[in-house]
């Protein structure tokens, strides 16, 4: 049961699932937001309270629950406050996998969630399960329990987990760990150590083998990855295949998502969907369907011989290079690669080696610009994405591939980074 006092700090989407749910438990919540005009304040009911423009300690004080969105971090001084007077703060899934009465799948990493989740969604709506896919990608969780289901899959950011201690997933995964967010993190230890909590309590703990951190700090638990143990991959009848426990399960060359990196992410997805007692012909059927998400690897176009790829969603370096890896055994030409934004204090230097060997060269704008462009002999300033495909289109050549993973986050020029990758698509359609 929920208390009375109720204070929801961020709007957004994720903040006006709050208030919707508070709302269906009949409790009146108010809300908080530092923006004085927060995205959804429009959508707000008139009865409930408000304080916009920042953040007043009376009020935190006295809650009895704070719910914070997952772009407040929990440092912010003023909740160390209310933390310190006693006061719960929690995030929205905490308050889902409170309710939730059916089996969560829970999938982390720095890169591949959205497809993994989205792979998992997919296998069982096509085994007729009632399943709810939300959390980090499309709906937000506390929405998904507006309908009856019967299994739930979230896809899980660090933020949402710093806030989520109850969580027991009949199945979690980490699916990869590389340098990301540590304009909120102290290190990438403790970026790791953040994501590694969704372990805990677990059923199932899948961790990648090909990735030392990911693996459960409690060991135990059951690996993925490229070799032919546990689930991964093996030769059969000349093709190479996914594989199950020494076992062949589908021909690799029959997925439609290209890449090592994608078939790390299918074999993700079969090892949860085995746990969630998904059936194995919804799942090979989704496998050989799904061509992959919007701004992930996605093929735009072929223009005069050159195709154009969008991987908007790159918005850190692990990102990029598992595009560039993808990518790379297909390009029979020239591969240029197109990067900029914000840095979030990422090391950009693994992308050296492959500028000095698989990249034509790179074109850099954005926030971040100068570090990119210091990376290497052949990268190039452009002042903004229309310039940096403008060059493309006149220096690239029949044969040649431009990748636009831009190894940052979009926030210096754009909403986010779908308004980025949508504008690249649109800028190589006019092409």
């Amino acid at each position: 049961m929920l208390p009375e006092r109720i204070l929801i700090i961020g709007l957004g989407q994720t903040g006006l699932s709050c208030v919707r749910y508070c709302l269906r438990q009949g409790r009146v919540p108010r809300v908080m937001d530092t923006r004085l005009h927060p995205p959804g304040e429009d959508q707000l009911p008139a009865d409930i309270g408000r304080h916009f423009g920042g953040l007043d300690v009376g009020q935190l004080l006295a809650a009895e629950l704070i719910v914070v969105s997952p772009g407040v971090p929990l440092a912010t001084p003023e909740l160390q406050q209310a933390l310190a007077a006693g006061v719960e703060i929690v995030g929205d899934i905490e308050l889902f996998v409170r309710a939730c009465p059916v089996p969560v799948v829970a999938i982390t990493g720095s890169n591949g969630k959205s497809t993994v989740t989205t792979l998992v969604g997919e296998m069982a709506k096509a085994a007729g399960i009632r399943v709810g896919v939300g959390g980090n990608i499309g709906t937000p969780a506390l929405d998904l329990l507006s309908e009856p289901l019967e299994l739930a899959v979230l896809e899980l950011s660090s933020f949402q987990l710093e806030t989520t201690p109850g969580l027991r997933a009949a199945a979690a995964t980490v699916l990869n760990i590389s340098e990301d967010h540590l304009d909120r993190y102290d290190s990438l230890a403790h970026y790791r150590d953040t994501k590694l909590a969704i372990y805990r309590h677990a059923g199932l703990a899948l961790y990648n083998r090909e990735d030392n951190q990911t693996r459960p700090p409690a060991g135990g638990g059951v690996s993925f990855g490229l070799d032919e143990r546990e689930y991964g991959r093996l030769r059969h009848r000349g093709r190479l295949w996914l594989s199950r426990f020494g076992k062949p399960v589908l021909p690799v060359d029959e997925l439609r998502i290209v890449g090592s990196h994608n078939q790390l992410n299918a074999l993700a997805a079969l090892a949860l969907a085995d746990e969630a007692g998904i059936p194995g012909a919804a799942q090979l059927k989704v496998l050989r369907e799904f061509s992959g998400l919007p701004h992930r690897c996605q093929f735009v176009a072929e223009k005069n011989g050159v195709r154009w790829l969008n991987d908007s969603k790159a918005t850190n370096v692990g990102a990029t290079l598992a595009a560039i890896a993808g990518v790379a055994e297909s390009v029979t030409g020239r591969l240029w690669l197109i990067a900029g934004g914000q840095g979030k204090g990422q090391d950009f230097s693994p992308l050296t080696p492959l500028l000095e060997n698989s990249i034509a060269g790179m074109l850099c704008f954005g926030q971040d610009q100068a570090r990119l462009l210091a990376l290497a002999k052949n990268t190039m300033a452009v002042a903004n994405l229309p310039e940096a495909v403008a060059w493309c289109a006149a220096h690239a050549s029949p044969g040649d591939w431009v990748l636009f993973a831009p190894a940052c986050a979009s926030l210096d020029m754009y909403a986010n980074y779908v308004a980025r990758g949508q504008h690249f698509i649109t800028l190589v359609e006019a092409l």
